[in-house]
């Protein structure tokens, strides 16, 4: 094999082994899904104890991401990423053998615990590895796979639920075999070249852009580099501190604001509780509870398929924009569904079929939008020191958001007061929250290089001349 050939091999490695993570994650969140059903047999469990069956994962997600820059910056992006998926593994398969509730939910939250990890790593290792003009494509790429992993985690639901009340324990076990996979495959791949630069490693930062980069010319590579050192040597230092003082206090509330309204605007309501929705909509039966979701998210599939062609050519603003104006369409159409059964689906077979079409658009708008984009501003928001803490505090609010929802969604749509026309008319005004101030805040960054967008920042949230450029100086 010629050594372009190679090059080229290892960067297309590196978008697998990140996306092979996104579809663990993705199975992650998903299978709980159907498993919680037999669970809740399995153990005579009530509304509470199963929410906290999704929520105790989310909890350990949070914790994750708290620490998952800390540990990134630490170790390394590649070290980190492995150590994801060795955990998952264990933890998978520890869940699956839980023999009480009580170590169930142990099992669950240090699986939680493991992705929150890989949440933070991934987009960074991606937006490190990855060339600027391919950046945007290969981060939305990585929620593509989260999609196929919660397919995945439907679709293996409704076949496993043939077992019994036991089967729950295949579902979550079975989980092990793509994260062993990923783990071996994550060997092969070098680090991010600007880890190494942090740690004064060039040679090896060298050696791991020519492995990602077959295209780049010597002095290409160099050029890079040099970049890399300049506004290695410009900071004094990555501390977390740094997120809450000038000039990167603006991104800081910009990025965990915007983790938060990802969340807050109830996605996970949808995945976790897709069977309890479909059943109040007069879905019954294991086909749907369990596979009409995942039809339902095919349908996301195809949006973060057009996101992924059309984000480094129309921008990051437009698909954000267009992808949360229509989960708020998507939510006034539910609210109209369950207004047009009146509470009995089964006697208004019409406003089943508006509840399937409402549940579709909130799939595609989010994973056009808030889906795709979340693990692209994630990766592009901060410089080289700070990047990993960035991610870290964006995906630690999103988290946040997420325990949320995931512990009381199913008490809302149970709930006399606010059943399915009040959650989800809280779901959309949180929506139109989230549109304006994207619409405010939100920075176009399609095609500059990372080290080019910290000057956004520094410059007061406007794009700077280069004369700015030239004399700022880093804070």
């Amino acid at each position: 094999m010629s050594s372009t050939q190679a090059a080229k091999s290892s960067a297309v490695l590196v978008g697998v082994a990140a996306a092979s993570l996104g579809v663990i994650y993705g199975y992650d969140t998903s299978n709980i899904a159907a498993a919680k059903d037999f669970i809740r047999q399995d153990f005579g469990l009530g509304d509470g104890m199963t929410q906290a069956l999704a929520t105790v994962v989310v909890v350990g997600e949070i914790l994750g991401a708290i620490v998952g820059g800390w540990f990134a910056n630490k170790v390394g992006r590649k070290k980190a990423m492995i150590a994801v998926g060795a955990g998952y593994t264990i933890f998978a398969l520890f869940g699956a053998l839980a023999p009480t509730v009580p170590l169930l939910l142990f099992a669950r939250f240090m699986l939680g615990l493991t992705v929150g990890v890989s949440v933070v790593v991934v987009p960074v290792f991606v937006a490190e590895s990855a060339p600027a003009k391919r950046r945007g494509a290969m981060l939305v790429a990585y929620q593509f796979a989260t999609i196929v992993g919660i397919i995945l985690g439907y679709v293996l639901g409704y076949l496993l639920a043939g077992l019994g009340t036991t089967s729950w324990k295949w579902m979550l076990g079975v989980a092990a075999v793509p994260a062993i996979i990923v783990t071996l495959l994550l060997v092969r791949l070098p680090d991010t070249a600007r880890w190494y630069m942090t740690r004064g490693r060039e040679d090896e930062a060298r050696a791991a852009l020519i492995s990602v980069e077959p295209d780049s010319t010597a002095a290409g590579i160099e050029a890079e580099l040099d970049e890399m050192r300049a506004q290695l040597s410009d900071e004094t230092g990555g501390k977390l501190s740094q997120l809450f003082r000038q000039p990167y206090l603006r991104a800081t509330f910009f990025v965990v604001v915007l983790g938060f309204f990802i969340q807050i605007t109830g996605i996970n309501a949808i995945i976790y509780y897709s069977p309890d929705i479909f059943a109040s909509m007069g879905y019954e039966g294991n086909f749907g509870k369990y596979m009409l979701p995942a039809f339902v998210q095919l349908f996301g599939l195809l949006a973060v398929v057009v996101s992924i062609f059309t984000v480094d050519k129309f921008g990051r603003r437009p698909i954000l924009l267009g992808g949360i104006g229509t989960m708020i369409l998507a939510f006034a159409v539910m609210i109209l569904a369950y207004q047009m059964a009146d509470g009995d689906f089964k006697n208004h077979e019409t406003a089943g079929v508006v509840g399937f079409a409402g549940l579709v658009l909130v799939v595609i708008g989010f994973s056009f939008g808030f889906g795709s984009l979340v693990w692209v501003y994630a990766g592009e928001a901060f410089p080289a020191r700070l990047r990993a803490y960035g991610s870290s505090a964006m995906l630690t609010s999103d988290l946040v958001a997420n325990a949320i929802v995931a512990q009381v969604t199913l008490t809302m749509l149970n709930s006399q007061l606010l059943g399915g026309t009040g959650t989800f008319a809280v779901f959309g005004a949180l929506t139109v929250v989230a549109f304006l101030f994207v619409l405010k805040f939100a920075p176009e960054t399609k095609g500059r290089k990372l080290e080019d967008i910290q000057h956004y920042w520094q410059n007061n949230g406007t794009w700077p001349t280069d004369a700015d450029k030239t004399g700022a100086v880093s804070q």
